[in-house]
């Protein structure tokens, strides 16, 4: 048993259990060999073995086993053999297979020992090993989930479908493969939609979440959890799914923008375009789309519905009785995505999510009405009404809607501005920001800021859906994804204060004594203003205070950002420095420092510090 507990592999991604389908487990842990006095040798990794490694994790059996293991076990005990990463690697995998149930003790153990054999070549140096561990990574054989498989049962329609809670276990299927997902359910975000597709394939969901096709480390994952094959039958008898209109039908968009997810689709503008003006053009607004655009056919026909506890008559409301029966009101309010600034979070410590740098941010003004008055006008009761739900038209496959809800208290106060808006910067709404009607909740996140908003419901609780409930919550940065439970975290509503650098950028070269002009935006939620914006061309050591350009908007109902803007010059040393901004709102909240007391398993709300690397030569 020394070979399989000596490996000793401490795993960042996957806890005690590791997954062991090739190098990247190895790359991104600690191995090290254990026992009395060995420690770890200089050693030689031979492909085949990690070849071998990755079929026996496929086929989940003890296929490596050597007819002679006994044999092995007593020669090794006395010759001592070294321990290497060849024993670590086949011995961590020895211990998952039985951790998993798929291999007895025994073959777990003979594979660890097959590994200390393979271990040679101690002329080796550690950084020569390290390349080469590079160079099995490149040749990893692409997974191609749902391919039939020889090794595992066939399972029936039938049978199939009659899986889709836990105490019956939860099936999905993919092409030709069968999974048991009803543990992975448990640690993940969108748990509540996969649950959509239990005893069905979740092939049409996919054509919607599209991050994950194509997505190796989704599919290495799903692999894990394969159980069987689909019956060939069943296969001839399955409708191609018909997916060629869900996206045909959206608009061009800016070709400046950087896109972080074609479909769904969500961008973001350049950050020198971001700041040019006070108000974001159209155009260049930041793009946040969950699922597919709606099709609006006929705008004359669209409605909003309003109902729920509190009111004791439904009503629905066209466009034409918004514009006709209401005061209208223009605010200027900004929209934040809860991911902005998630690629900064990353590189402290990995997080799940699109990768949206510094312009998942946008400014404008917004006309329409006001959610307070129209809940008057439907005669809604406040003390009888926890929540205020909104339904978006963009459905996912089976036709259920966005959703978010905020608290009756913010949408029934007149002074926190909540907006049901047709128009956007003066022009009527764009499609992709919610045309014909959107919600504007000033100072929150934008995921309660619905798009395309058609039904707006009084509720005794919040929103169940997955957006409110599995999503848009941040936990301490001991919360990972193998103790993370949803349930006992509030949804992000207000943001904190925030700020970035979008002039210059990384990588600049000023001559000594050059004039370096900095730009940027700052802003923080709940009706805050920014009272100063700090910038520091050394490391944070001295400080400067910037120039502020913001409009005057009333003590706690600062909606709109502040551009800022500040000329330094550049050092007499020559050398790589760190430009940095921070900024201070009107509570006098400051921003951390760095990221690790704010991490979060999904990279939301970051806002600490942000530094760009800029160059004197």
């Amino acid at each position: 048993m020394m070979a399989l507990f000596g490996a000793r592999l401490v795993c960042h991604k996957y806890g005690s259990c590791p997954r062991l389908l090739g190098l990247s487990s190895y790359k991104n842990s600690v191995l090290s060999a254990g026992g009395p006095g060995l420690g770890l040798e200089q050693f030689r990794m031979e492909k085949q073995l990690f070849i071998s490694a990755r079929t026996m994790v496929s086929s989940g059996s003890g296929a490596l086993e050597p007819p002679d293991c006994q044999q092995r076990r007593n020669d090794r005990e006395q010759k001592a053999v070294p321990f290497a990463v060849a024993a670590a690697a086949l011995g961590s995998l020895g211990l998952a297979l039985y951790l998993k149930k798929k291999a007895p003790i025994e073959q777990a153990e003979c594979a660890a020992v097959k590994g200390s054999e393979l271990a040679v070549q101690p002329s080796m140096t550690l950084s020569q090993t390290l390349v080469e561990v590079d160079d099995v990574e490149e040749e990893e054989e692409e997974i191609r989930p749902g391919l039939p498989r020889d090794d595992l049962p066939t399972y029936r329609k039938d049978d199939i479908v009659k899986h889709t809670d836990k105490a019956n276990r939860i099936w999905v299927t993919y092409k030709s493969g069968v999974y048991d997902v009803t543990d992975f359910l448990e640690g993940h975000p969108g748990g509540d939609r996969i649950l959509l597709a239990a005893g069905k394939s979740v092939e049409p969901f996919w054509h919607i979440y599209a991050i994950h096709k194509g997505n190796q480390q989704v599919y290495s994952i799903m692999e894990e959890l394969r159980i069987g094959n689909v019956h060939p039958d069943d296969l001839k008898d399955e409708k191609p799914v018909d997916t060629s209109d869900l996206f045909a039908h959206e608009p061009e968009r800016h070709p400046a923008f950087k896109i972080n997810s074609a479909k769904p689709f969500n961008a973001e503008p350049p950050p020198l375009l971001l700041i040019d003006k006070f108000l974001t053009p159209n155009a260049l607004f930041f793009i946040r789309n969950h699922l597919p655009l709606p099709k609006i056919e006929n705008v004359d026909t669209f409605e909003v519905e309003i109902r729920g506890v509190g009111i004791e008559r439904p009503i629905s409301l066209k466009l034409q009785d918004l514009q006709k029966r209401f005061k209208q009101h223009t605010i200027t309010s900004t929209v934040q995505c809860a991911g902005n600034r998630r690629s900064h979070m990353r590189q402290f410590r990995e997080v799940k999510g699109l990768n949206w740098e510094t312009s998942a941010i946008s400014n404008a003004e917004w006309t329409g009405v006001k959610l307070a008055d129209v809940l008057a006008y439907a005669d809604a009761k406040e003390d009888k009404v926890g929540h205020v739900l909104f339904q978006g038209l963009d459905t996912d496959h089976d036709g259920s809607p966005y959703e978010a809800s905020i608290p009756a208290e913010t949408a029934f106060d007149p002074r926190r501005d909540v907006m049901l808006v047709y128009k956007m910067n003066g022009e009527e709404i764009p499609i992709d920001h919610g045309y014909p009607l959107r919600v504007i909740v000033p100072g929150t996140v934008g995921a309660r800021q619905v798009k395309w908003v058609n039904k707006i419901i009084l509720s005794e609780i919040e929103s169940q859906s997955h957006w409110q409930q599995n999503d848009y919550k941040a936990f301490n940065s001991s919360t990972d994804w193998h103790n993370v439970d949803f349930s006992k975290a509030e949804p992000i509503q207000e943001y904190p204060l925030q700020s970035a650098i979008c002039e210059p950028k990384d990588g600049i070269t000023y001559k000594p004594g050059e004039t370096m002009t900095l730009k940027g935006y700052a802003w923080s939620g709940g009706g805050r203003g920014i009272l100063r914006v700090d910038v520091s061309t050394d490391g944070g050591k001295t400080w400067h205070t910037a120039r502020l350009n913001q409009i005057q908007q009333p003590r706690n109902r600062t909606w709109a950002w502040t551009l800022w803007e500040v000329a330094l010059p550049a050092p007499n040393e020559k050398g790589e420095i760190t430009l940095i901004c921070k900024a201070t709102d009107t509570s006098h909240n400051a921003q951390p420092e760095n990221a690790e007391g704010i991490w979060n398993l999904r990279g939301l709300i970051h806002n600490a510090w942000h530094n760009v690397k800029v160059t004197v030569e």
